[in-house]
C-alpha cells in the first residue's frame, strides 16, 4: 500500500474516559475482528488490566478503512494508558504518531491528565482530533463540555467531534476524520533503513520482541540488522504487524508500524529509543530517541517465608523482562530477611508489580514503606544517592540534603477549594496558580470548575495523599502530576525499636517539625497490632540517638497462683518471685516476631 494512504495516530485520554472502549468500535467498525471474536476492551489482554478496568501497557494494532472517497486507508492505531504513572509509555507512543484522538468524557469535562496528554501531543507536532465521548449517558453535558474544550484547549466547535464508543454513534464519522486530518507519515523507503524501538517485551521462544515504527527503507525477515545505540547486531527472525496479535508479513516499510523478534536474551540489549539500521549500507546518523523512564518511588519487597527468596529473585527477573521500568536491587533486613530494593514510577506501578508478583508466581510478599530517592552531600564533599531510609549517614556528616520536587494540578470544582488547599499546606506544597475552567449545570451545587497549581516534595505525595485528595473532594477532584528536581531539604532519619531492636524496614525520612507525631503515629499503631508477648514489650521512635515517642505492649500474665487454694502466703509470693525472675530472663533473650499485617497497618498511616 502506498505511503499516503497510511495513517499512524494513538487515542490519549484521562482515566477511564473511554479510549479502550473507542479502540473496540474502530476494531470491530473496520472489520478487524469478526463480531463473535470481539469482546470488552479487546486490547487490555493482561488479567490485571480487565480487572482493574485500566490500560497499563500501550497496545497497537493495524486496520483497514475504505473512505468516503473510495481510497482504502491503512490505521495503525494505539491504545495508550491513562494514568500518570503510565504516562511514559504514552510519550513514547507519540513518537511512533503523526496524530491523535483526544477522548474527554461527556459527564466529566477536561480533567487533569487530559492536559498533560494534550501537551505531550502539542510537544510531538502531532494532529489532534478532540472528540467528546459518553453522549449517549442520561448524565452527559456535551455542550458545556465543548465550550470548556474550546476555551481551554483553543479548539473550533466543528472541529470536536460527539460519540459514543459504547453505541457506535458517530464513530464512522471519526474514522473518516482519522483519514482526512491525520497527515501520511513522511519518510522515504528508498533511503538507509531507520526504524525508532517504542517498546518491547520478552518472548519465550523468539527472544525480545521489539515493537517499532519504520521512519526510512524497509525491514524483511532474514535481514542483518544493528542496534546504532548499543551496536548489536541482529537477525530479524520474524517480521510483522499487530492484528492485534502478531500477524507475520514478508516486510515493514518506511511509515509502518510493527514488531520484528530479534532472538535477544535480555530487554537491556534492545532498549526502547534506539534505532535499527541494516548492518551493510545502513544509516549514519541515529533518529532522536527517548530518556529511558526513571524510577520516582522504591520499596522493599521480601518474602514472607525466607525459603521463597530465590523465587523471589526469579519472578522479578522474569517480570522485569517484560517492564523495563522496573529496576531491582538486592539488600537485607535484620527482620525481614533477604529481599530486594525496587524501583518504580509511581504508587501505582508499585501496587501492579506487587500484585503479579503474589498472583502469577504464588508468592507471599512483605512491602516495606515507600520512599524517594536523595541526594546527600557528605561535609568531606562525597556525594551519595540514597533509596532506602536505613542507609542515611548519621546527621553530623551531613551537609546538605535534596529531594525531588514534583508539580501537581489539581481539577476540582470550586466547592472543595478550601478542603484541597488545606492538604496541599499540609503536604508542605506551595501554591503556584489558579485557573477557572468552566461551570457543569447538573453540578451547579459544587460551583465552577478549577486548576489548582502547586509545587510539593514527592515525599509528601506517597502513601495516604490521592485517597485524602478524593476523600476530601467527594471523588470530583481529578490529580496530574510531573517531575521537576531536586530541592534542598531539612529532613532526620526516624528510627523505630522494638524490644530495642531497630526495625529498618520501619525506618522513614521526615522533617523535623514533624517527626515526633509520625514516631508516636507508628509505635500507637503497631501496640494494636503486635501480640502480646510474655514479657513487657517497649516500642520506641528515635531520631538520632533521642527517643521522641515511646508504647509499651504490657506482658502477657499467666495465673501461677491458680494452683495455690490455701496454704502459707510465703510460698505464693515465692512462684511470683520466681515468675518475676523468668520474665526478666525472657525478655533478655526473647524475640518479637512482628506480623505481615503490621506492614500493611503502617503503609495505611501514610
Amino acid at each position: 500500500m502506498e505511503q499516503a494512504f497510511t495513517r499512524n495516530f494513538c487515542i490519549i485520554a484521562h482515566i477511564d474516559h473511554g479510549k479502550s472502549t473507542l479502540a473496540d468500535r474502530l476494531i470491530e467498525l473496520t472489520g478487524a475482528l469478526r463480531h463473535e471474536e470481539m469482546g470488552q476492551q479487546v486490547l487490555d489482554s493482561m488479567e490485571l488490566e480487565r480487572e482493574r478496568g485500566i490500560t497499563i501497557k500501550a497496545k497497537a494494532i493495524r486496520l483497514h478503512h475504505k473512505a468516503q472517497d473510495g481510497e482504502l486507508y491503512r490505521l495503525n492505531m494505539v491504545d495508550t494508558p491513562g494514568h500518570v504513572d503510565f504516562s511514559y509509555e504514552v510519550s513514547r507512543t507519540l513518537a511512533a504518531c503523526e496524530g491523535a484522538v483526544l477522548v474527554v468524557d461527556a459527564t466529566q469535562g477536561i480533567q487533569a491528565q487530559t492536559l498533560a496528554n494534550t501537551y505531550l501531543a502539542m510537544e510531538h507536532n502531532l494532529e489532534l482530533i478532540p472528540v467528546i465521548n459518553k453522549i449517549d449517558l442520561p448524565a452527559s453535558e456535551p455542550q458545556r463540555v465543548l465550550e470548556e474544550i474550546c476555551s481551554v484547549l483553543g479548539y473550533k466547535a466543528e472541529e470536536v467531534l460527539l460519540i459514543s464508543a459504547k453505541t457506535g454513534e458517530g464513530v464512522p464519522q471519526l474514522l473518516e476524520e482519522i483519514a482526512k486530518r491525520v497527515p501520511p507519515p513522511s519518510g522515504d523507503a528508498q533511503k538507509p533503513l531507520r526504524a525508532l524501538i517504542f517498546d518491547s517485551r520478552y518472548d519465550a521462544y523468539k527472544g525480545v520482541i521489539a515493537y517499532l515504527r519504520v521512519v526510512d527503507g524497509r525491514i524483511s525477515k532474514g535481514d542483518r540488522l544493528r542496534l546504532m545505540g548499543q551496536n548489536t547486531e541482529i537477525e530479524a527472525l520474524e517480521v510483522g504487524f499487530f492484528a492485534p496479535g502478531q500477524s507475520p508479513a514478508p516486510e515493514l516499510v518506511a511509515g509502518d508500524v510493527g514488531y520484528i523478534a530479534t532472538g535477544l536474551k535480555s530487554l537491556k540489549e534492545c532498549r526502547v529509543g534506539d534505532t535499527v539500521t541494516l548492518t551493510v549500507g545502513g544509516a549514519t546518523e541515529p533518529l532522536i530517541g527517548y530518556q529511558p523512564p526513571k524510577p520516582m518511588v522504591f520499596a522493599g519487597i521480601y518474602p514472607t517465608l525466607a525459603e521463597d527468596y530465590k523465587d523471589l529473585r526469579e519472578a522479578i527477573e522474569k517480570l522485569n523482562l517484560n517492564d523495563a521500568s522496573l529496576t531491582y536491587e538486592p539488600e537485607s533486613s535484620p527482620i525481614l530477611g533477604h529481599g530486594f530494593r525496587c524501583g518504580f514510577l509511581g504508587l501505582l506501578h508499585l501496587d501492579i508489580v506487587r500484585e503479579r508478583l503474589e498472583r502469577e508466581f504464588n508468592l507471599a510478599l512483605v512491602v516495606t514503606a515507600p520512599g524517594v530517592k536523595f541526594i546527600i552531600t557528605l561535609t568531606g564533599g562525597e556525594q551519595l544517592t540514597i533509596t532506602n531510609p536505613d542507609e542515611f549517614p548519621p546527621p553530623e556528616e551531613i551537609e546538605k540534603i535534596e529531594e525531588p520536587w514534583v508539580k501537581i494540578s489539581i481539577i476540582t470544582p470550586s466547592v472543595f477549594i478550601g478542603a484541597l488547599m488545606e492538604l496541599l499546606t499540609e503536604s508542605e506544597g506551595k501554591y503556584k496558580h489558579t485557573e477557572y475552567l468552566g461551570q457543569s449545570q447538573t453540578q451547579s451545587e459544587l460551583g465552577q470548575r478549577v486548576r489548582l497549581e502547586y509545587e510539593m516534595p514527592l515525599r509528601c505525595m506517597l502513601t495516604t495523599f490521592y485517597d485524602q485528595m478524593k476523600s476530601r473532594s467527594r471523588g470530583y477532584a481529578s490529580m496530574d502530576y510531573e517531575f521537576l528536581g531536586f530541592q534542598p531539604a531539612r529532613l532526620v532519619k526516624l528510627v523505630i525499636l522494638v524490644n530495642d531492636v531497630p526495625v529498618d524496614a520501619f525506618s522513614r525520612i521526615a522533617p523535623p517539625q514533624s517527626a515526633q507525631a509520625v514516631g508516636r503515629a507508628i509505635a500507637a499503631k503497631l501496640k494494636e497490632v503486635i501480640p502480646r508477648q510474655l514479657f513487657r514489650v517497649p516500642i520506641q521512635a528515635a531520631v538520632g540517638g533521642r527517643i521522641v515517642a515511646r508504647e509499651d505492649i504490657p506482658a502477657k500474665r499467666k495465673d501461677v497462683l491458680a494452683k495455690c487454694y490455701g496454704g502459707d502466703v510465703t510460698r505464693k509470693r515465692k512462684l511470683l518471685e520466681k515468675q518475676k525472675e523468668g520474665k526478666k530472663k525472657m525478655k533478655l533473650i526473647g524475640k518479637v516476631d512482628v506480623p505481615k499485617e503490621a506492614f500493611l497497618d503502617i503503609l495505611k498511616l501514610g
